[in-house]
């Protein structure tokens, strides 16, 4: 297990979660936007979605590694990748709708499928490690309660785009 995350899959594995997180974390503005937006008493504080997303970048890392290792040809590598490609280019795409957009409404659309991809992941992954597939779990609850805050901001703040801007 430690050779696992010595070797190449470790590092392609941190350079694409590190990608991932990095293109989400540019991506996400707090501007005057974001603090003007209503918010519901139970949102977490602003520096708990670092630590968060670091964790689940470190799960989802060891998650790929496990996986990639259980896969047996390429046909399961290929599909190793697949899953994970299509997850990060919701996740990123995630932020650009909410934050650079300044669409909660189509962010809360798409997290949807963000969500769906997380469940192929383990789905997908769970053949090739029982141990891949449950690394991600708290990636799938905290998207799910993303989803959740996603949809009180909406309610609390709709509508969106340049039609409410004028207003």
């Amino acid at each position: 297990m430690i050779s696992a995350f010595l070797g190449k899959p470790a590092v392609v594995a941190a350079l694409a979660v590190t990608g991932v997180l990095g293109a989400g974390g540019a991506l996400t503005r707090i501007g005057p936007w974001y603090e003007s937006l209503r918010k519901p008493s139970w949102q977490p504080p602003g520096w708990l979605f670092a630590p968060a997303w670091t964790t689940i970048g470190i799960f989802t890392g060891w998650s790929a590694v496990s996986a990639w290792e259980g896969a047996r040809d390429k046909r399961g590598r290929r599909t190793v990748i697949v899953l994970f490609a299509v997850n990060g280019g919701l996740n990123v795409l995630w932020s650009a709708l909410f934050f650079t957009l300044e669409r909660p409404d189509w962010a809360l659309v798409e997290v949807v499928p963000l969500w769906l991809s997380i469940v192929a992941l383990m789905t997908g992954l769970a053949p090739r490690s029982r141990r891949a597939s449950w690394l991600l779990s708290p990636y799938l609850v905290w998207v799910a309660f993303a989803a959740v805050l996603n949809l009180e901001v909406v309610r609390l703040n709709a509508p969106f785009g340049s039609a409410a801007a004028r207003s």
